[in-house]
């Protein structure tokens, strides 16, 4: 799968892909990871933090696109990515509504 390719879009690669790519190949590094991929991406300027907010929110999108095809992987990116996204920036974008509230 071309994590990098997701993760970039249409922009250019950032260096904080580099251990995002290790921990969705590796789901075991994950926890290794997340501190200095925090640390990384407080480092950046308001720009590039939106740009790395997209990413994953491109990944939560590409994992939910192709859940049908490998549930457990789907699973595994989402959550990456989600994990990522409330560490650094406390919240959710794509944060589902819970229905059975209603």
């Amino acid at each position: 799968m071309d994590y990098l390719r997701v993760l970039t879009g249409t922009e250019k690669p950032l260096p904080i892909y580099t251990g995002i790519i290790s921990c969705l190949e590796n789901p075991l590094v994950f926890p290794d990871l997340i501190e200095p991929i925090y640390r990384e991406a407080m480092t950046m300027d308001d720009e590039t933090l939106d740009r790395f907010r997209f990413s994953l929110i491109r990944l939560q999108l590409y994992s939910d696109i192709h859940r049908n095809e490998d549930m457990e992987k789907a699973m595994h990116i989402k959550y990456v990515a989600q994990v990522l996204e409330k560490v650094v920036y406390g919240t959710l974008i794509m944060e589902r509504e819970d229905l059975s509230a209603e």
